[in-house]
């Protein structure tokens, strides 16, 4: 197993929109452990739910930086700052055509080579706040 498997779901998936890799990257039976999105499916289908969204919002998604920080058997960690333009609906907010940033933390657990559980925290308070859903 090596850090790449993150760093690929966040680069080929995220900002590269290939939605058919999450079936070639996450088992059936993924259990994400972060907060759903309002209406995300559970397993693999929420994982392809969730990069959707964020696609949608932000066409330009673009991965600054992802920082391995750990891998440890069958666990992988990152931190990860993404960079977009706020250019379609996100969570029922209309699009800004602000230019934000973000990061997050994840931690994944690796199983036949492929993502079964994730834990994370995203810094979705600043994200809310530059698309002006938020105060600040």
């Amino acid at each position: 197993m090596s850090i790449t498997l993150i760093n690929r779901f966040y680069s080929e998936v995220l900002a590269g929109g290939n939605l058919a890799l999450v079936d070639e990257m996450v088992t059936d039976d993924f259990i994400d452990h972060e907060l759903a999105l309002p209406g995300q499916p559970p397993g693999k289908e929420g994982a392809r739910f969730f990069a959707s969204t964020i696609r949608t919002a932000f066409p330009d998604i673009a991965v600054k930086e992802a920082e391995p920080t750990l891998s440890d058997g069958n666990l992988e960690a990152a931190h990860v700052v993404m960079t977009g333009t706020h250019t379609g609906d996100l969570l029922g907010f209309a699009a800004t055509g602000k230019t934000v940033e973000f990061g997050g933390t994840d931690i994944v657990r690796v199983q036949d080579g492929k993502i079964a559980e994730h834990w994370g925290s995203t810094d979705t308070m600043s994200l809310m706040q530059q698309i002006g859903a938020l105060p600040e």
